[in-house]
């Protein structure tokens, strides 16, 4: 059961000013007995009054500690604790003497006198105009702040929500919160709008107010954002609101109208779009049909001398459609291009850095994410990035530092991997591409879309405003691959084949998904080791969901326990959801961390545990080894299983595909295709064949409402 104890913090030993995530040691006020409690708050201070309310717990790597759900700074209440509270500084101007000197005149009665009768403080001496104004603006400020947490405490709201609310709204939270609730869902990062209707209703807001049918609206239009929509038919936004609400569809309408015309959302053509994501979308056309339509600077390069060029130091050999490219990529600003696998897009890559290299041209290369950028590189010889590191994202304050008055040190900008790219990243690429630069877009248009919102390459591709080609020819080294081969008829429609005459590419019928879970740990465990030699760590497993009895959750948990299990091991580390690392166990980094250099899909294995400084190491291969303390445990996950979406941009000496009757919902052609193409020497499917013959039925299917390809002059 929870229980609510008084401290005083002794040492703030970790504090992390981006999560709030913070670790302290304390003494009880009722017992002085020291102890350590882990809470999501703003940063204390050694000698702060606190109240904390949470539970005990065991931790089996720090012991005995206070899990603090809620932290409200606590006020004292006896003359001692009012005198020491004052003496150590926690309002301006009230030194140790001065103190003291308030609680022989004021005694327990001090604080109230501050809240109510603050010109009292008058009759003590050495306390003037100036000196009081000081004071109250301080005392002032840490009520506010105290209000503030006991406020949010009575909605059950404490830890990081409300430590983001401090950080986004400060002192004027309480004053904001009660006349408009539903500002959290919109503002508040885990705040969404049934959170702030919750809110709304027990501060006795109407339920058909304005505040209230509004956050409706954008709820929804949120939702459909998620979704990886840039925008939603109006009807649909105000039939799902209506029903959100419940509330007549006559009051939504109205409210809609009311949006648009004070510019809070943007109707076109009878679709509904957030003005920041219609803008980006906007600039992108603009900018692209800009380029399309300049030949570069460089446009004067003899095309069969550059080409004859690039072969001969390369020692590579273009063929009809490859020196096609070249061309197009040499005569117009922006061009696109895309192919499955197979079919030499990195090859072309090559050619076209010895192209622009030979003509001293400065080219960057980027890509969405770690391990597509650290292939970009591998495979082409050239240095690349990922799209954030060259735009010099800023981890203080998450903005781009590359844009339009501090562009791109760059002639020619590639970047690869374009299916994963969102129209935000696309858009912020373009704003800080120098005037004069070119853009070569590559990607493979068969893949899945992005994770964001749009489908930036194929609507450019499916516009044709654009100069783009698309590379077919399947080249020598990847006409042996059946890999290769079924990749492309899944693409056309067609089921892949198996059988004995396949060595690449196999299928393990399995009906449930206890059946699947089974054989993909003997897959990964014995099967795939024994008769083709890979590791079990270089063995990635994919499936479509992240929950579910055959979902990656799943899988994580039993592999980590055939391959690595935690019991036993004495050296642990604890993630915020429970799931427990140890040494030896495969992860992925979730998110970009500019200061370590590590980001967001980057899979290592921990190499160690230090119990004493409570810290990590995770080595991503290479020369990459890196320390993390215990608190950072949240930026990663167990990797051995991981969802196919998050295999994008990423290859793989091995891969087995998890597909069943359970994923039904997402089974379709391009998630298929982009989990089959992950796998570059072996590629097992543990499943059923319906399974696989729907998802190749199903088609692209999920089309993303967006406005890209008619900004382009599409169809």
């Amino acid at each position: 059961m929870p229980e609510t104890i008084r401290l005083t913090v002794r040492r703030v030993r970790f504090h992390n000013r981006e999560s709030g995530f913070t670790v302290a040691d304390a003494v009880r006020d009722d017992s002085g007995e020291e102890i350590t409690f882990v809470a999501t708050c703003a940063a204390p201070d050694a000698g702060d009054p606190l109240a904390v309310t949470g539970e005990w717990r065991q931790d089996a790597k720090w012991g005995r500690q206070f899990a603090a759900d809620s932290v409200v700074p606590a006020v004292p209440t006896s003359e001692d604790e009012i005198r020491t509270y004052l003496a150590d500084g926690f309002v301006d101007g009230i030194g140790p003497r001065l103190a003291e000197r308030l609680v022989d005149r004021f005694g327990a009665d001090l604080f109230r006198i501050l809240d109510e009768e603050p010109q009292r403080l008058r009759e003590v001496r050495g306390i003037g105009p100036v000196t009081l104004q000081n004071i109250m603006r301080s005392w002032e400020k840490a009520r506010e702040v105290r209000d503030l947490m006991v406020f949010l405490a009575s909605f059950d709201i404490g830890g990081a929500r409300a430590y983001r609310i401090h950080q986004q709204y400060g002192i004027r939270a309480v004053p904001l919160i009660r006349e408009n609730p539903y500002r959290l869902a919109r503002d508040i990062r885990g705040i969404g709008f049934a959170t702030a209707d919750s809110i709304a209703r027990r501060l006795g807001h109407d339920l058909r107010s304005p505040f209230r049918v509004a956050a409706g609206v954008w709820q929804v239009i949120d939702e459909a954002r998620e979704q990886g929509h840039c925008g939603i038919p109006l009807d649909e936004a105000a039939t799902r609101a209506a029903k959100l609400l419940a509330v007549e569809r006559e009051l939504v309408d109205a409210t809609i109208e009311t949006l648009i015309a004070d510019g809070v959302v943007i109707e076109e053509k009878a679709m509904l779009f957030e003005p920041w994501l219609y803008r980006a979308e906007s600039r992108i056309a603009a900018t692209l049909a800009r380029l399309a339509d300049e030949a570069p600077p460089w446009s004067d390069i003899e095309v069969e001398e550059a080409i004859q060029t690039a072969e001969e130091e390369s020692g590579m050999v273009l063929d009809a459609t490859q020196r096609s490219a070249v061309a197009l990529a040499l005569g117009a600003g922006a061009v696109a291009i895309t192919g499955g696998p197979g079919v030499g897009k990195t090859t072309l890559v090559r050619a076209l850095l010895a192209v622009f290299h030979a003509a001293d041209l400065r080219v960057a290369l980027a890509a969405p994410t770690g391990r597509a950028a650290k292939r970009l590189a591998e495979s082409t010889g050239g240095v690349a990035g990922t799209i954030h590191r060259m735009l010099a994202m800023s981890p203080d304050t998450g903005h781009f530092l590359r844009n339009e008055e501090n562009p791109l040190e760059a002639d020619v900008v590639i970047i690869d991997e374009c299916s994963m790219v969102d129209v935000p990243l696309l858009d912020a690429v373009l704003r800080a591409l120098p005037p004069e630069a070119e853009i070569i877009l590559v990607g493979d248009a068969d893949q899945l879309p992005s994770i964001g919102p749009g489908q930036v390459l194929h609507d450019i591709l499916r516009s044709g405003r654009v100069p783009s080609i698309r590379l077919t020819e399947i080249h020598r080294q990847a006409e042996g691959s059946h890999i290769v081969r079924n990749a492309h008829r899944i693409n056309r429609g067609e089921a892949p084949r198996f059988g004995n005459d396949v060595a690449d590419m196999f299928l393990f019928p399995a009906a449930t998904p206890e059946r699947a879970v089974r054989h993909v740990v003997e897959l990964v465990t014995a099967r795939i080791p024994r008769k083709f030699g890979f590791r079990p760590r270089d063995i990635q497993v994919l499936a479509p969901m992240r929950n579910g009895a055959c979902g990656v959750n799943a899988l994580n948990a039993a592999l980590q326990e055939a391959l690595n299990a935690p019991s036993g091991q004495a050296a642990r580390v604890e993630r915020p959801n429970g799931v427990v690392f140890c040494r030896g166990d495969k992860v992925m980094q979730t998110e970009n961390n500019y200061d370590i250099e590590v980001f967001n899909g980057d899979i290592g294995v921990i190499a160690g545990i230090d119990m004493a400084t409570k810290t990590f190491t995770v080595d991503f291969g290479g020369d990459l080894i890196v320390d993390y303390p215990f608190e950072a445990a949240g930026q990663l996950t167990l990797a051995y299983a991981t969802t196919i979406h998050k295999s994008q941009g990423s290859e793989y000496e091995a891969v087995v595909i998890a597909l069943l009757p359970q994923h039904s919902i997402m089974l379709r052609r391009n998630l298929l295709y982009t989990a089959v193409t992950r796998g570059r020497r072996l590629v097992v499917i543990a499943g059923d064949e319906d399974s696989i013959d729907k998802a190749v039925r199903t088609g692209r299917g999920g089309e993303r409402w967006t406005r890209l390809g008619e900004c382009l002059g599409g169809r």
